[in-house]
């Protein structure tokens, strides 16, 4: 992952943080009314990203599946890739998240 400034690259596509919705470079407009969340991320996914958290600004209603969507999250998440809302693992990736929430990715837990 290179970082210059509030862009960084996953998977050969630029995403620009500085306005809202994390999108590909493009000319976007600020969208009006966005909230903050915080993504967190562990293990090999913090590791290929080269950073743990990303603050970020959301139009409100945004679901957890389409924060997994625009990071092209989809195929980790159906190799195990565990979500957490607000600290509550497992939630409905339907679900919306609202301003201060924080979204952990955590890697399948295995052992024995």
């Amino acid at each position: 992952m290179l970082i210059f400034s509030n862009l960084f690259n996953l998977n050969n596509r630029w995403f620009d943080f500085r306005d809202t919705t994390p999108s590909v470079v493009d000319k976007q407009e600020p969208i009006q009314g966005a909230i903050k969340v915080k993504l967190l991320f562990f293990g090999p996914l913090a590791e290929k990203l080269n950073q743990r958290t990303i603050d970020l600004s959301l139009s409100y209603g945004t679901t957890i599946n389409q924060i997994i969507e625009r990071f092209e999250l989809s195929s980790m998440v159906s190799r195990g890739l565990v979500v957490a809302l607000d600290g509550e693992i497992g939630v409905d990736l339907n679900s919306k998240v609202s301003d201060s929430s924080e979204i952990a990715f955590l890697p399948p837990v295995s052992g024995g």
